[in-house]
């Protein structure tokens, strides 16, 4: 890449054979190579082939590039095919399913094909949430899953309702227990009842659900258990099945629904049972947990995975958006200062520092993201309740922060590529529409970030130790010292938060709540971002070649340094940071984008998109100047 003015500090790295997961990890050591190891690579000690290689290999096919003039129900029976393609793919379909290192690594490579969005979303529902639901609830032991495992039936689990969303737990679906046949009859008392946007459509198939529904057993109300439920065959629906298409959304080509029950009957086997929940012969129910609300987030447990797909997914398709917009940045030829001169337009700095920025933050998105992975596969699985509380709570907060960086992102490099970023043949165009849906699914980031904040509230507890003196501008060049730093103003807003929430008044807890919240979400704020810091320095750290270790130091010094700015009038109000320090800030950050704009292309070559992907992007090509490129056949 051309500069106005010439890099200080760090060389560019040198580029020797190229990194790809279907290589051997320690080929060579050069940087790129080094890079993209630690981007992939993580603590389960697993092979990045294994897990990552196959889905590289499956998106770079030829099918799954831009195919234009297809509306919107053969988009979405595109999905399908595909769907069955990954099915291929993976042998064992419930291995898969078992797998959260695998499942979240398909959401990754997935969400960046041309209407991967789609893929993702049926790839996700089925695998986990209905059949990852089954297999929780010991359904390999007791069921034969082979029509699911072989695609002959398509799995979709229908939770929301109309008017039940985050608070799912008060739906209102019913399955009573017919004392004389013993059988279940699920039910759709009333319109607000109906399952809201599942894929039940006969688009791709006939189609099985995971139903959640209110156990009523003589007239209790043993709460939300799920069901095991036919919806339709090669005849269409079943009967008293109720099915309506909703209108086709943006970003994911999914066949969505309206889907009711009319007395359906069940066998006594459609019910999920494990350890909480079992009906004996009797029609007793007995569990290990001691409420309805403690039974049915049993019951759903797999939307904890679904987050990190969610994660996986969004992570891919923001390091998929930034390869083509420095890709773009560099061959799109602008004006230079000299008559006649022409140079990339990522050699100015107003185009490049917003392609750096979302690079540094994709770093730490992907990081956080293994780091919350390797969590939860060590304590999701059981053990502690302690462990797997915070597991949990890391999952769905990494989930919250990366969905909304990715849209803060990937919007950023399309309009890096103007207007011929809106063409979806350019590939860009559909990620922030398609991350919209992930800002939502498996639990909406707004109220996810409540729970975790009341939550850590007082059961969290910041680190507190002394810092060093504040001093001079060279000390905000150290990550680890800045990181200190954000790891305050974590504890400034949890300070905050407290004294609002006793400060509240008596008797109203909602109002309570309502002073102390903003303060206590920006505290989750911190966090999220103070658990992408870690992870990112642990990965540096890590680093087998010494470029790509101060390379990373320098990206995460980038990203700790945007995050501490909107905080400096704190921290200089608290005594962390000299007036000095504050004054010095925009120019260090300048500095550091200076240091890391020659590398951007390496930063970019690490995210290991196959050839044949970028290759089928216009505007990722040098050869892409107009829009003839990506133009339809002439009339």
């Amino acid at each position: 890449m051309t500069l106005l003015t010439p890099p200080i500090d760090l060389p560019p790295a040198p580029r020797t054979e190229k990194f790809s997961a279907r290589q051997g990890l320690h080929q060579d050591t050069s940087p790129v190579t080094e890079l993209t190891r630690l981007l992939f690579e993580d603590d389960s000690g697993d092979d990045v082939e294994e897990v990552h290689g196959r889905w590289r290999d499956l998106i770079a096919k030829d099918t799954f590039r831009h195919r234009p003039g297809l509306g919107p129900a053969e988009r979405a029976a595109l999905s399908y095919d595909w769907l069955r393609l990954v099915n291929d793919t993976a042998g064992d379909a419930v291995q898969l399913a078992d797998d959260p290192a695998k499942l979240a690594a398909l959401h990754e490579w997935a969400a960046i094909v041309d209407g991967g969005g789609g893929l993702c979303t049926v790839a996700s529902i089925h695998y986990n949430l209905f059949l990852g639901s089954l297999l929780d609830h010991a359904g390999a032991g007791i069921r034969d899953l082979s029509d699911f495992t072989t695609l002959r039936r398509i799995g979709t689990f229908l939770c929301t309702e109309l008017e039940h969303g985050n608070d799912a737990s008060a739906l209102e679906t019913t399955a009573e227990l017919d004392p004389l046949t013993g059988r279940f009859v699920l039910n759709t008392p009333h319109p607000g009842a109906q399952k809201f946007m599942p894929n039940t459509s006969l688009t791709g198939g006939p189609k099985s659900a995971v139903v959640a529904a209110r156990l009523l057993v003589d007239g209790r109300d043993e709460g939300v258990f799920l069901f095991l439920t036919p919806l339709s065959d090669e005849n269409g629906l079943r009967p008293g099945v109720g099915v309506r298409r909703l209108p086709m959304r943006t970003g994911a080509p999914v066949d969505h629904c309206l889907t009711s029950f009319d007395h359906v009957l069940l066998p006594r086997d459609a019910l999920l049972e494990s350890a909480h929940g079992r009906l004996d012969a009797d029609g007793r129910l007995h569990s290990s947990l001691g409420n309805r609300r403690k039974r049915f987030l049993q019951s759903i447990g797999r939307v904890t995975m679904g987050k990190l797909c969610m994660s996986g997914a969004a992570i891919g398709a923001t390091r998929a958006a930034l390869a083509i917009a420095v890709r773009y940045g560099d061959h799109r030829q602008v004006s230079g200062p000299r008559a006649g001169e022409r140079i990339p337009v990522n050699a100015h700095r107003s185009h490049h520092r917003p392609l750096l920025q979302g690079l540094a933050t994709a770093y730490a998105m992907t990081f956080l993201h293994r780091s919350a992975l390797a969590r939860w596969t060590a304590h999701g699985a059981g053990g502690d309740t302690e462990q797997r509380a915070d597991a949990e709570r890391l999952v769905a907060i990494a989930k919250s922060w990366i969905t909304w960086q990715a849209r803060t992102v990937t919007v950023e490099c399309r309009e890096r590529c103007g207007a011929q970023g809106l063409f979806a043949a350019n590939g860009l165009s559909e990620f922030p529409q398609y991350i919209e849906g992930t800002v939502t699914a498996e639990g909406d980031n707004t109220v996810i970030w409540v729970k975790a904040a009341a939550e850590m509230l007082f059961a969290h507890q910041p680190p507190r130790h002394a810092l060093e003196t504040p001093g001079g501008i060279r000390q905000l060049r150290d990550p680890r010292h800045v990181r200190e730093l954000l790891a305050r103003v974590e504890a400034i807003w949890q300070d905050r938060a407290r004294a609002q929430l006793r400060q509240g008044p008596s008797g109203d807890p909602v109002a309570r709540w309502n002073g102390a919240s903003s303060a206590a979400l920006e505290m989750v704020s911190v966090h999220a971002r103070l658990q992408a810091t870690d992870a990112f320095l642990d990965a540096a750290a890590r680093a087998g070649d010494p470029q790509a270790g101060d390379l990373l130091e320098r990206l995460c010094l980038l990203f700790l340094l945007q995050e501490i700015g909107p905080y400096s009038g704190d921290l200089l109000a608290h005594g962390h940071l000299s007036p000095e320090q504050v004054r010095g800030l925009p120019q260090l950050l300048d500095d550091v984008l200076h240091d890391l704009a020659p590398h951007m292309s390496d930063l970019v070559d690490a995210f290991d998109l196959p050839t044949a992907y970028l290759e089928g992007i216009p505007l990722a090509n040098s050869g892409c100047v107009s829009l003839a490129d990506y133009a339809m056949p002439p009339e």
